[in-house]
């Protein structure tokens, strides 16, 4: 009867010892430090965006590809892809991309990160991994935003403009802002890191996060092309480089924790001859 009850007592503590440490653990993660850093990066990228823009956009081209004479020497893989793809009324692909990146992707990615987190039971891994994929997109607009200003590439549509009629577009000081883009950088950074936080996990969804984000990152890039407001170029690089800080962040800076979870630590047991007489015992400390 003994021997019975010792079974069940650690058949139970194994299935409770289970219970604890089922749940993925959260990744590493300083959430003063990396708050700061995502908080400073965003002021940065918002202000140099909405405030500063006119100071720090180049008033003309860098990169203008036109040779001394004015002739047009735009290279023929942006041409011939530009050619293909702009749209008939490019203001309305404009509008979907900013749906797409800035309201649908959102919701697929950071949507679908906490429901592959609250499906694992994992909802306290939420908050640390939601600050990882904010973190590692502002970090990407932030190098985007000093490679824009610093490069000054026309954007297509500006480039087909008359030298005259260049400085009356809606927004002159984003005339020259083509390389490289910001939609696709921020729209692959948000979903690659999403889908690396949820694989890093090991959350069952994680697969449903890359598609759904990919897939929303890779329209969003055809519709800048499909506005005419960028090139090819432009929107291949914003990819690579979302993709490297999406994947590079968290794998980089964010391991997941290894250490059992307190509630696993807090629960010891030992096997061993009973004190009280033949047969064995068990003990343990919570």
């Amino acid at each position: 009867m003994r021997a019975v009850v010792i079974l069940a007592l650690l058949g139970s503590a194994s299935v409770a010892h289970a219970q604890a440490t089922d749940a993925p653990p959260p990744l590493k993660v300083n959430v003063p430090l990396d708050l700061t850093i995502t908080g400073v990066g965003a002021a940065a990228w918002l202000s140099s965006e909405l405030l500063f823009k006119h100071q720090l956009a180049p008033a003309t081209c860098r990169w203008c590809d036109r040779d001394a004479a004015g002739n047009d020497t735009l290279n023929a893989f942006d041409r011939n892809i530009r050619d293909d793809l702009v749209w008939h009324n490019p203001h309305t692909a404009d509008v979907l991309s900013n749906v797409s990146a800035f309201a649908l992707l959102p919701a697929v990615t950071l949507g679908g990160t906490a429901l592959a987190a609250h499906h694992a039971g994992a909802n306290a891994n939420i908050g640390k991994d939601l600050l990882v994929v904010g973190e590692a997109t502002i970090l990407a607009q932030d190098a985007n935003q000093i490679v824009k200003f610093a490069v000054g590439r026309e954007r297509p549509f500006v480039h087909r403009l008359p030298e005259d009629q260049k400085s009356q577009t809606a927004m002159p000081d984003d005339n020259n802002l083509s390389f490289f883009s910001g939609h696709t950088t921020w729209a692959f950074s948000m979903a690659t890191a999403a889908g690396t936080v949820c694989s890093m996990h090991g959350y069952k969804y994680a697969p449903w996060v890359w598609a759904g984000g990919l897939t929303v990152a890779t329209g969003t890039a055809l519709l800048r092309i499909g506005a005419d407001k960028h090139y090819a170029t432009d929107v291949i690089t914003g990819a690579i480089v979302g993709t490297a800080f999406g994947i590079g962040v968290p794998r980089i800076f964010h391991q997941v924790e290894t250490q059992p979870s307190k509630t696993a630590q807090g629960l010891s047991l030992s096997l061993g001859p009973s004190p009280a007489g033949p047969g064995l015992g068990i003990s343990g400390q919570f």
